[in-house]
């Protein structure tokens, strides 16, 4: 009884409370632009109009006085995320005592990750991915983006949706990234919505050997959606176009020659991201997606998607014993002139300088990455952004998926 005693007064003030708590939108804007316990305080207003009497009353206290409880059990369950805005990297803390983790879980419109706090919006326009846990199944949830096809002057909307069943993750999008695209007006076929439906292991293994990147498969799919696909289907000396002006037409792997699309020395159309759309419209990407992280270079970069093996994409900063630094590849451009090869279509001549893939080598131990461009990390591999040749992939460390392989 002296407990009901107690605790009617506070219950008796509630409606004080909630009237002078960001009470209206205009205050809610004005008040708790930054202040993330004003969107439990207008929630809980809601549950108390709504649901009535003493159970409510006792919500709304809980939630106002910053703890969470049961209504008879007396115990309590709290989980501390961190949310950011789409486009921005400004963080800020909130702890929801709204439900137990399991109901946190099963929300799949965002994606929490218990290694770093961080919370993935719905709405991933301009949205820098910063989460460092390398198993897909932290990434479950639907995501959408508002963007634009400036070359066209057209607005586009993708989707992608992460899904679980333990053992392997479905990654299903439109092929939509999450920024604006087409920013030089130079792509030969115009993006548009491609379905794409990709599987990969929650937990993938090393295999016994590498496996090397080809024109049958897709490489990996970012957590925006998009496609990697790294190698341009040109080759010197093969097709019907000019000598040095080959832009498709090679589609066996191995013929040597091949351009790389990163190279300053080449056009291939790609905007700003680093990235063009194939002949049915889906945009890819051919090198550094760097829309996708914090390009600041303040903290180690986080998961920006997956490789067809299972194993994760990180951007191009690590933490070297405290110091953030850009990771580096083990390639390096060979020196003197080209040399003949066989099976190549013509023979280009000159120096090596980077126009084609076929200029560098890989030299193990000069930089801090392997033949495929990746390095343990935490006790599980993955691969890296760098700014330099290959890029993001050589070659698989583990095994390529079948649902990459390109129809």
């Amino acid at each position: 009884m002296r407990s009901i005693k107690r605790i009617l007064p506070l219950l008796l003030s509630i409606p004080f409370l909630l009237s002078t708590s960001c009470s209206d939108e205009a205050q809610l804007a004005e008040q708790c632009e930054t202040q993330s316990s004003c969107e439990t305080t207008t929630e809980t207003k809601t549950n108390w109009a709504s649901a009535g009497g003493i159970g409510a009353g006792v919500v709304v206290l809980g939630a106002l006085a910053g703890g969470g409880g049961s209504g008879g059990g007396g115990s309590s369950s709290s989980s501390s995320t961190e949310t950011t805005d789409a486009g921005s990297s400004n963080t800020g803390s909130v702890t929801d005592n709204a439900g137990t983790s399991e109901d946190q879980n099963a929300d799949q419109n965002v994606s929490t990750d218990s290694k770093d706090n961080s919370v993935t919006p719905p709405d991933i326009t301009n949205y820098a991915f910063t989460k460092i846990d390398p198993s897909c199944s932290t990434y479950v949830g639907e995501f959408t983006s508002t963007i634009q096809d400036l070359g066209n002057d057209r607005t586009l909307t993708g989707s992608i949706s992460i899904t679980t069943d333990g053992s392997t993750c479905t990654i299903s999008s439109n092929s939509i990234p999450n920024h604006d695209v087409n920013d030089k007006g130079a792509f030969a076929t115009t993006i548009g919505e491609v379905n794409e439906t990709f599987s990969i292991p929650v937990s993938p293994s090393v295999a016994n050997s590498t496996t090397q990147l080809t024109l049958q498969y897709d490489n990996a799919v970012f957590l925006n959606g998009a496609k990697l696909d790294l190698l341009a289907a040109a080759c010197y000396g093969v097709g019907n176009e000019p000598l040095g002006q080959e832009k498709i037409g090679c589609t066996q792997t191995n013929i040597p020659w091949r351009y790389d699309p990163m190279s300053s020395l080449n056009q291939f159309g790609t905007d700003s991201h680093n990235a063009h759309t194939q002949p049915d419209g889906a945009y890819h990407y051919h090198g550094d997606p760097l829309a996708m992280y914090d390009t600041s270079g303040q903290t180690a970069s986080g998961v920006i998607g997956f490789a067809a093996d299972g194993f994760p994409i990180y951007g191009p900063f690590i933490d070297d014993n405290g110091s953030i630094r850009r990771v580096t590849s083990s390639y390096v451009l060979k020196s003197g002139a080209r040399q003949n090869q066989s099976e190549e279509g013509a023979f280009p001549g000159g120096t090596y300088d980077g126009t084609y893939i076929d200029d560098y080598e890989y030299q193990a131990g000069i930089g801090d990455l392997d033949e495929c461009n990746g390095m343990m990390i935490n006790g599980r591999y993955g691969y890296f952004v760098t700014s330099t040749y290959p890029w993001i992939m050589k070659c698989f460390k583990g095994s390529p998926d079948s649902s990459f392989r390109k129809n």
